[in-house]
């Protein structure tokens, strides 16, 4: 059974879908074609613990979206309906594709492999980097100039190290040139984990959840300069919640 299926979702790429209009020409969508829906997911969510922060990285990337008209936007955290409604209503098409989730799912079949002895006996690479070979082959298969905009949040922290390499520089060739990504970094290992969303033009909502995987590594701001290096503009803006929102303009 394939990701998708484990998660209920039928379309997009390996672990994403299109929830508005296709951000794809016909026939070259990640759906093949197909309509786009939203179906339900899992189980139904545990009551939310959230609290509100004022974001000035996310008024920083509307800002540079201003005047875009019908542009194309990839979410890379969970399907939130207020997020998906904000962009909707200002004319993007949005796709949301759970990275951090699917890369969950992606370490639990390779633990079963692994335990089966299934790779070795294909002499398959079990190094970290052909594991995030493996990964990115099947992630974030979209054609390239695909978007004008993506939201990344915190999702590189909870990578390993040289996944979140390789899908940095997946992400710089989806944007279209003067694309931007609104990025978040810890300033320490955070103490739990959350998800976020939008709730209107200066506002993010963050959303305790159950963690997915255990945080990998605390990023040096020289660190993060040289994941994003072929991006022409970094900005940065540093909160008191130990959350560094940055922005990275192609």
């Amino acid at each position: 059974m394939g990701l998708l299926n484990k998660l209920g979702i039928g379309i997009g790429s390996q672990s994403g879908r299109n929830v508005s209009r296709p951000a794809h020409p016909a026939g070259h969508n990640n759906n093949g074609g197909r309509e786009a829906h939203l179906p339900a997911v899992g189980t139904p969510r545990a009551p939310e613990q959230q609290c509100s922060k004022y974001s000035n990285g996310l008024k920083e990337f509307l800002w540079n979206l201003d005047g875009l008209g019908r542009g194309t936007l990839l979410d890379l955290g969970p399907a939130w309906q207020t997020t998906l409604t904000f962009f909707i209503e200002r004319g993007f098409r949005v796709s949301s594709d759970d990275l951090l989730r699917t890369w969950k799912i992606f370490l639990d079949e390779e633990e079963v492999r692994l335990r089966n002895a299934v790779a070795s006996e294909e002499g398959e690479d079990l190094t970290p980097g052909g594991r995030a070979t493996r990964f990115m082959k099947q992630n974030l298969q979209y054609p390239p100039s695909s978007f004008d905009a993506v939201l990344l949040w915190d999702i590189l922290d909870y990578l390993e190290p040289i996944v979140a390499k390789q899908a940095a520089g997946c992400i710089m060739e989806l944007l279209r040139p003067g694309g931007v990504v609104f990025a978040m970094f810890h300033s320490k290992k955070p103490d739990h984990f959350q998800r976020y969303r939008i709730a209107d033009s200066s506002t993010l909502q963050l959303i305790s959840s159950q963690p997915l995987c255990p945080a990998q590594r605390v990023y040096q701001n020289r660190e993060i300069q040289d994941l994003f290096g072929h991006f022409r503009t970094m900005k940065s803006f540093v909160g008191r919640d130990q959350l560094r929102e940055t922005l990275f303009i192609k």
